[in-house]
C-alpha cells in the first residue's frame, strides 16, 4: 500500500485540474505528444493494456482505438469518476477504470497483459515502494510483454527550476533533497526524482530487460515556449525529436519513459 495515498489522492482532488494539465499550453504538450508517439510504437490492436496512474484518461482514450481492450488503475476516486464519465459519454466498449493502488494490485491476475504503462506512481512514490510497482507490474505483464514506466528526472526537473525561477534555484537545499535524496525540494513527500542509469539498475534487478529509455519532456524554460511562433516551435520540436532519441540527452530531460521487456530471467 503507497505510505503517502492520502497526500496523492488530495494532490489529485481537482480533477479537471488534472485533465486539463497536458492541453494548458505549448509546452505542457510535450509529454502527451512524445508518449502518445511511443505508445503508438509498441502497442497493436491485438494488444491487451493496462495503465496504472491512468489520471483522468488522457491516454486511455488515446489508446481506445489502438488496442484490444484497455484498463485504467488510479488511486484518485476523483480522476476515476472523470474518467468513467469520458468512457460512458464515448460509448467505449473495450475501456474500463477503476481505483486501485499500483503497489498492491491484488484484483489483477498473473500474466494477464499484453503491454502494462506505469505512467504516474513513479512520480509520487519514495524508492522502496517503487520497487512493489517494479513486483507487481512484472508479475501482471505476459512473458516478453512490454512495460513502460514513466518517471521524473533529477536533472531535468532541476534544471527547469533553474530557468524558471533563477532567484530560487540553485540552492543548497535543492541540491540536497533533488540530488542527494531524490525529493522534490517543496513537495518532498509527494514527488519523487531518480536517474536513468538508477531505474534501469532497478528494472533489470527485477528481471526485466531494458529496450528504450528516452526522453519526452525537453521543456525546460516554458515561458519561452510557449511565446514562439508556429515557426520556431516547429524548428524546437525537430530539436527535441532529436533529444529524445539521443540517449545522452535522456537525463535532462523533465519526464523520461523507460521502456521494457517482461523478459522473466
Amino acid at each position: 500500500m503507497a505510505s503517502n495515498k492520502e497526500k496523492m489522492q488530495a494532490n489529485y482532488k481537482d480533477a479537471v485540474h488534472e485533465d486539463e494539465r497536458f492541453l494548458r499550453d505549448k509546452a505542457s504538450m510535450m509529454e502527451s505528444h512524445y508518449t502518445k508517439k511511443f505508445l503508438s510504437k509498441y502497442i497493436s490492436l491485438d494488444n491487451s493494456v493496462i495503465e496504472l496512474g491512468c489520471g483522468t484518461g488522457h491516454y486511455g482514450l488515446f489508446l481506445a482505438d489502438k488496442c484490444k481492450s484497455y484498463l485504467g488503475i488510479d488511486i484518485s476516486l476523483d480522476n476515476i469518476e472523470m474518467f468513467k464519465t469520458k468512457i460512458a459519454h464515448n460509448s467505449l466498449t473495450n475501456v474500463k477504470a477503476q481505483a486501485g493502488d499500483a503497489t498492491n494490485l491484488t484484483s489483477i491476475d498473473d500474466k494477464a497483459y499484453d503491454v502494462v504503462l506505469v505512467l504516474g506512481p513513479m512520480y509520487h512514490l519514495p524508492p522502496e515502494e517503487r520497487e512493489m510497482v517494479f513486483e507487481e507490474s512484472k508479475r501482471i505483464c505476459k512473458e516478453n510483454g512490454i512495460i513502460i514506466y514513466a518517471y521524473i528526472n533529477k536533472v531535468g526537473a532541476y534544471l527547469t527550476g533553474c530557468f524558471l525561477a533563477p532567484d530560487a534555484y540553485p540552492s543548497k537545499k535543492a541540491n540536497e533533497f533533488v540530488l542527494d535524496k531524490g525529493k522534490d525540494d517543496i513537495h518532498p513527500d509527494l514527488f519523487f526524482l531518480t536517474m536513468p542509469e538508477e531505474i534501469e539498475r532497478i528494472a533489470k534487478s527485477h528481471g526485466i530487460s531494458v529496450l528504450e529509455n528516452v526522453g519526452i519532456d525537453f521543456a525546460f524554460n516554458t515561458n519561452i515556449i510557449n511565446a514562439m511562433s508556429e515557426e520556431q516551435l516547429d524548428a524546437w520540436m525537430t530539436l527535441s525529436d532529436f533529444m529524445s532519441t539521443s540517449r545522452s540527452c535522456t537525463g535532462v530531460s523533465n519526464h523520461a519513459l523507460l521502456i521494457c521487456k517482461n523478459s522473466y530471467v
